[in-house]
């Protein structure tokens, strides 16, 4: 039956549906009410393939960015210009959006949960776990994981698997990039770090400017580029390669800087 049709990873479609559009509701505001967000680049959203898409993006809280991203790319395919203007774009929301997530993140609470029923394609990360540096193997499922993801639609990764600036780009991105040749979207975020903690559920101050800069889709020679070379060019185009801290903003810096001494407070108490 149509109403427990399934997408590729066993998820109803029908209720993955109502999650989005309840869960966009209730985030809303938080865009487009006490806090503002200014996007740039909906017009490449509307020119994209139903799959096949990978977008890359600098990361600043844990899922702040990936619900803005969820309603600016829905706002943008139902009409709107640089806007998530008038929630009604959540009444049919593109069901096949994925992002790449921390599994031991989307395991900690029902919250967590249900944020992984609506798009998660949840990873064992290979250099950390359980907030304890790790070396382990890449688990083949995970990257085919993603490569079945990209086959039926879009998918968002943070390949500096931190929400820590300036951080190096994890290379697995570029493997995957390689393997798939996904058409590569780069989207650069600001904001989110002021307005919300690090986890992005809770506002910490209202009437920040939050901006979305969605780019065109990168040209990348999959078969004869290197790796190292495309994770510098994803690096430019995110707008994290080193040479993006000599024009760092002040408020910027002074954003991470206070965070950072939050953790060290936290850690010691």
């Amino acid at each position: 039956m149509a109403l427990f049709k399934r997408n590729p990873f066993g998820h109803i479609l029908f209720l993955k549906k109502w999650l989005i559009r309840v869960l966009g509701i209730m985030t809303h505001q938080r865009y487009k009410g006490f806090n503002t967000l200014e996007i740039d680049g909906s017009e490449v959203i509307k020119s994209l393939p139903e799959n096949g898409v990978l977008f890359v993006s600098n990361h600043q809280t844990y899922f702040a960015d990936v619900v803005a991203m969820f309603h600016v790319f829905n706002a943008s395919l139902s009409g709107r210009e640089d806007s998530i203007k008038n929630v009604g774009y959540l009444w049919n929301p593109k069901l096949n959006i994925y992002y790449v997530a921390a599994a031991e993140t989307m395991k900690k609470s029902l919250l967590t949960k249900v944020l992984a029923y609506v798009g998660s394609i949840s990873i064992e990360r290979t250099w950390r776990a359980d907030g304890h540096n790790v070396n382990r193997q890449v688990k083949m499922s995970d990257i085919s994981n993603i490569g079945k993801a990209l086959s039926d639609g879009w998918v968002i990764t943070f390949p500096q698997g931190t929400t820590t600036p300036w951080k190096p780009l994890r290379k697995g991105t570029a493997h995957i990039i390689k393997k798939y040749k996904p058409i590569v979207v780069p989207v650069v975020i600001d904001g989110f770090r002021r307005s919300f903690d690090k986890q992005g559920l809770h506002v910490k101050k209202k009437g920040i400017l939050q901006s979305m800069h969605i780019k065109e889709p990168l040209v990348i020679d999959y078969e004869n580029e290197s790796v190292d070379s495309i994770i510098e060019k994803l690096e430019y185009a995110i707008e994290q390669h080193p040479s993006f801290l000599k024009v760092i903003s002040q408020e910027e810096l002074q954003a991470y800087e206070e965070a950072h001494k939050q953790r060290k407070w936290r850690k010691k108490a």
